[in-house]
């Protein structure tokens, strides 16, 4: 099987990035292929990186509260190049009504500041294993 290719990105102006380098190490280290973007990426930016690079993760990390507004532009922009497909998650500061309220608009599990890396990767894994399987039995049929 093919490994897991995630983008980690820090949208907006936020400038605190050790919690994003922390889990692409983690990724990594459990065999995944990803892709820093750096700090003050646009939702512009990451939607074409992760287009560009063909992921199939985008991990944001948001501190700065813009979360109910960065989170839904970067899923709209990849949806607008073909690329619903990709999963959206990441973690930072964000208030569990607003965590459900993004689950409600498509967006994977987000995670808040203390999760387990083990926590993120499981997920990860699972959300991808389940999807080709899916993949796989649409091939079937």
């Amino acid at each position: 099987m093919r490994p897991i290719r995630v983008l980690v990105a820090k949208p907006g102006l936020d400038g605190h990035d050790r919690g994003a380098k922390v889990v692409a190490a983690a990724l990594r280290d459990a065999g995944m292929e990803v892709i820093y973007t750096g700090l003050h990426q646009t939702p512009e930016m990451i939607a074409s990186a992760a287009v560009q690079e063909d992921v199939d993760v985008i991990g944001l990390s948001i501190l700065s509260g813009a979360h109910m507004t960065l989170i839904p532009r970067v899923k709209k922009l990849v949806a607008g190049q073909g690329r619903d497909d990709i999963l959206i998650t990441g973690g930072g500061i964000i208030p569990r009504e607003d965590m459900e309220s993004l689950q409600a608009q498509g967006i994977g599990r987000l995670f808040g500041p203390g999760t387990p890396t083990a926590d993120l990767i499981a997920y990860i894994k699972e959300w991808f294993a389940s999807r080709e399987r899916a993949a796989a039995s649409h091939a079937d049929s």
